[in-house]
């Protein structure tokens, strides 16, 4: 069964059956622009509304009779909206560290109203009383005389086959070149829904699960030019942030919809910064200040120094340490000013009108390569290319902890359905599994022969014993791993910088994250005598045989150029190149359930359509 469409996993075969090439333009083509910039994923599945009175097809009663056991399968959702790709279902079977530190079910309930209720800087407070939460772009992508935009194409009758579709679709968007693509999973026409071209490089991009539904899907697509399109496929509408670069420049590198926030998102670049915007928010006027690079004063590396937020207003030189702390630049109209930060003194009401940016992080020297949510919302996971990987509680706008890598910088991380391990994955060829909650360094995967491209979590067969995930990198491989902390061997040697991670520091970050102690940073653990300790927020990277090591389930070598994305789906797997060429394999599973509900005849387009659902 090995061969360029098939691949045997210890759970069974998983084949082809979708792909999407790379268009050939001519050379002369506007559109025809090298692929500079990786291709990244995105999907989002959609419940599209049985039509009244229509008497369904056999594709229809096919496709009404998989949607109900995929129903059954997944989390139940009563909104009419499901999850993306790139987000993880918060009601999973197991325990989160907050359900097992003694949070009452109150607390369980209320995880995901927590961005939008308690935090000001993720809630959605409207622009103003005569408009609506619910605001689409403005602009219409079809009329514009915007240069930006060079070229549209849609396929024949678009807004009538939207129209027509029932039941669950899975829609994918990706870049490549110059190009933005919407496509439909497991239709029948390998024709992308819509295919966008532009004068700058589409870079990343997210699309909101929230909003998500058969009239309206919002999609952030960031470019080279450090510009910003808000984009509703479905109307075929949009609008433009950061606007020529009026906010920064620098090239976008990933970008993260806020879960459970319909309209606020962050978007990470090149310049090492983090910036939290709305997308309902215009432009402002906006300079972050810029700290300086020589520390007259060198800050104490205790874990209890709060992280400083300055105000635009402020005109002395701050010294920063990106090791040990955020530099936050807070606009005039920053929703909640804390920990010290300046007030902008002196601004009019008009200056302190609602706008973008929301507030300004500087992570790192180095560029941000990404980021991504924890499953409760409550920390950030950014890595750069200063080899470093940084948690980071958004809404308190603080550096929480820094874990160095084994070599070289990190190119991408996961966070693990449950919330106990971040996934990196680096320039050493290395996987490497993190304990926040631990602080330690768990694990390291060998298997990889080049730069680790991207990683992603299989959240089907992760049960909070053991993990599934996958990894493909510019060796071409693509990589399953499963991981089990309990199997793991220990390591001959402990490592020094080690000895102080013990219970108590496990349970200082737990109280932070759970019950509120005043031990509100996770370096500030208990001592024998009760007293707190100051930990340091830097830890660097242990020696090979200080940590265990994990071998590859399965490693397939895939023949095509750079391998650059990859991606789960409840019944699929999705990989991706650098220049755009897409690969849906599906699951043994899901192969195996056809084959008994319809024999031997084969999968159908119909049933591919909603397997991938």
């Amino acid at each position: 069964m090995e061969n360029d469409s098939a691949f045997v996993a210890p759970e069974g075969v998983y084949s082809v059956t979708e792909e999407h090439k790379p268009l050939v333009l001519p050379a002369h083509s506007v559109s025809a622009a090298p692929a500079i910039y990786p291709t990244r994923l995105s999907s989002v599945t959609v419940r599209f509304p049985q039509s009244k009175g229509s008497t369904p097809g056999l594709a229809q009663l096919l496709g009404a009779n998989l949607n109900k056991e995929l129903r059954k399968e997944k989390s139940p959702r009563d909104d009419g909206v499901s999850l993306s790709s790139s987000d993880t279902p918060e009601e999973t079977s197991y325990a989160s560290p907050d359900v097992t530190l003694g949070s009452s079910p109150a607390q369980e309930s209320s995880v995901q109203t927590i961005p939008l209720e308690s935090h000001k800087l993720f809630s959605h407070p409207t622009i103003s009383n005569k408009k609506k939460s619910n605001t689409r772009p403005k602009h219409n992508m079809r009329t514009t005389s915007s240069t930006f935009i060079t070229r549209v194409q849609s396929v024949e009758g678009l807004s009538r086959t939207l129209q027509a579709k029932q039941g669950e679709t899975t829609f994918l968007f990706y870049n490549t070149g110059k190009s933005f693509l919407w496509i439909e999973l497991g239709s029948k026409s390998k024709e992308p829904l819509t295919r966008i071209s532009f004068s700058a490089y589409p870079t990343c991009h997210d699309v909101n699960p929230i909003t998500a539904s058969s009239e309206r899907i919002d999609v952030i697509i960031g470019f080279s030019t450090g510009d910003l399109i808000w984009f509703d496929p479905i109307s075929s509408r949009y609008c433009r942030l950061n606007k020529a670069g009026s906010i920064t420049n620098s090239p976008c590198t990933a970008i993260r919809w806020v879960p459970s926030s319909p309209t606020v998102f962050l978007v990470s670049h090149a310049d090492g910064t983090i910036i939290v915007y709305d997308k309902e928010r215009e432009d402002g006027t906006f300079t972050p200040q810029i700290p300086s690079t020589t520390a007259l004063n060198p800050p104490s590396l205790c874990a209890t120094d709060p992280a400083p937020i300055v105000s635009v207003s402020t005109s002395s030189v701050v010294e920063w340490d990106p090791l040990i702390n955020l530099f936050v630049t807070a606009p005039p109209w920053h929703p909640a000013p804390s920990n010290g930060a300046v007030s902008a003194a002196g601004k009019s009401d008009k200056d302190r009108a609602a706008k973008n940016p929301l507030s300004h992080w500087r992570v790192s020297r180095r560029a941000v390569v990404d980021f991504v949510f924890s499953p409760d919302v409550k920390y950030v996971a950014a890595i750069s290319e200063d080899g470093c990987l940084r948690v980071i509680d958004p809404h308190a706008e603080q550096l929480v902890d820094c874990y160095a890598s084994y070599f070289g910088a990190l190119t991408c991380v996961a966070w693990s359905p449950d919330g106990r391990f971040i996934l990196t994955g680096g320039q050493d060829d290395l996987l490497t599994i993190f304990s926040p909650w631990e602080q330690r360094v768990v694990a390291r995967c060998q298997g990889h022969s080049s730069f680790v491209s991207a990683v992603a979590f299989d959240d089907a067969r992760c049960d909070g014993r053991t993990y599934r995930f996958g990894s493909v990198g510019e060796d071409n491989k693509l990589i399953l791993w499963d991981f089990s902390s309990g199997a793991l061997h220990r390591p001959k040697l402990q490592a020094t910088h080690h000895q102080r991670v013990s219970m108590s520091s496990t349970i200082s970050l737990a109280f932070r994250r759970g019950t509120g102690s005043t031990l509100h940073l996770p370096g500030a653990s208990i001592g024998p005598d009760g007293s707190s300790l100051s930990l340091p927020r830097y830890h660097p990277a242990p020696s090979r045989n200080e940590v265990s090591v994990v071998q590859p389930v399965l490693i397939k070598h895939i023949e095509c150029d750079l391998l650059t994305a990859v991606s789960f789906l409840p019944r699929a797997l999705i990989t991706a190149t650098k220049s755009g060429h897409i690969k849906l394999w599906i699951r043994p599973l899901a192969m195996k359930a056809r084959h008994m509900k319809h024999g031997h005849r084969g999968l159908s387009i119909s049933n591919i359509h909603d397997i991938v659902a």
